[in-house]
């Protein structure tokens, strides 16, 4: 027998603010159409007065437990990504075992910015096929709006706050066709921490700092990563790209989006696209945008959904999934 880790739900969280491009226009040199035309984003969530990243995260988690139709007592895994955690320590993912009352099992951090999500699963992935665990809660969740130069118009319209979650189990399988996490791909290079960062840290500024990241090289960089990662992915697999049903990746540029997708041959219409509402929410995009296609009918059960990120690090990965 093999075994695999097969995903049981997903859920995601909003914050209760909806911020649309004009009300960005109120607050930096910006406009509607400038937005939309460099981005593909329209609206954005931002966190407000006690919602943080915990809270967003503990409700994508309750919402993905019960899609999943799972007690929150039998998870003994938590993984959460993010870069915005409610404290430097401890892990927001203990807040969140707390929360659900699951207390006992692991709980950690995992931090590689918009990338996270990826790594969190791989990690997830290997920890219950090792036997570290049964069943577990992988979240994505940002509350980047607190890390953002509300001065700066060529970061604060890109980002919005966010999480997402999914159950994953280990289960037996030798069926060729079973659903589970099929292969995983992580990649990093630290060369290019200049590209996109934050100022500041615990030991370096003894502050949180804020985001700063030079668009354009970052774009360059992204289209190339992420189609390379796709097709080690699939040659791990022995598929082809025409056999995807669906591709979910990470909500930074529809741009970006636009020019991976030409790159693999795949069609426009078997990507998931929810930067226009949601903007760039980090770590939470992934599972956000799972979330959101799984909701809506479109992911279906038996389908294969390729997820795929790259953040700031660089870091970048992908993850191919039998529903």
């Amino acid at each position: 027998m093999s075994l695999r880790s097969v995903l049981m739900g997903t859920g995601s969280a909003l914050p209760r603010r909806a911020v649309p491009n004009s009300e960005m226009a109120q607050l930096v040199d910006t406009s509607d159409e400038w937005i939309v035309e460099r981005t593909g984003i329209r609206n954005r969530y931002i966190a407000g007065e006690g919602e943080t990243t915990s809270t967003l995260a503990t409700e994508a988690a309750r919402k993905a437990l019960e899609a999943a139709g799972i007690d929150a007592a039998d998870i003994d895994l938590i993984i959460l990504a993010t870069a915005t955690p409610d404290q430097t320590f401890p892990a927001t993912a203990t807040l969140v075992q707390a929360a659900l009352g699951c207390n006992g099992g692991i709980a950690f951090d995992v931090s590689a910015v918009c990338s996270g999500f990826l790594y969190a699963l791989g990690v997830a992935d290997s920890m219950l096929r090792t036997g570290m665990a049964k069943r577990a809660l992988v979240i994505g969740a940002e509350t980047f709006s607190r890390i953002l130069d509300w001065d700066d118009r060529t970061t604060c319209v890109l980002f919005g706050d966010g999480a997402g979650a999914v159950v994953l189990e280990v289960q037996d399988s030798d069926a060729p066709d079973a659903p589970g996490i099929l292969a995983t791909r992580l990649h990093a290079d630290g060369a290019h921490n200049c590209l996109l960062y934050v100022d500041g840290g615990p030991s370096t500024t003894g502050t949180v700092g804020k985001v700063r990241m030079k668009g354009r090289e970052v774009f360059r960089h992204a289209v190339t990563n992420l189609a390379d990662v796709l097709r080690e992915v699939l040659d791990d697999t022995g598929l082809t790209a025409a056999q995807i049903d669906w591709v979910v990746p990470h909500q930074a540029n529809a741009r970006i989006l636009d020019a991976t997708a030409r790159k693999l041959g795949l069609p426009p219409e078997k990507v998931v696209v929810t930067v226009d509402q949601h903007a760039n929410t980090s770590a939470a995009s992934v599972p956000l945008a799972l979330d959101t296609a799984v909701r809506d009918g479109r992911i279906r059960k038996g389908q294969l959904v390729m997820l795929e990120a790259m953040g700031g690090g660089f870091t970048w990965g992908a993850s191919l999934i039998r529903i």
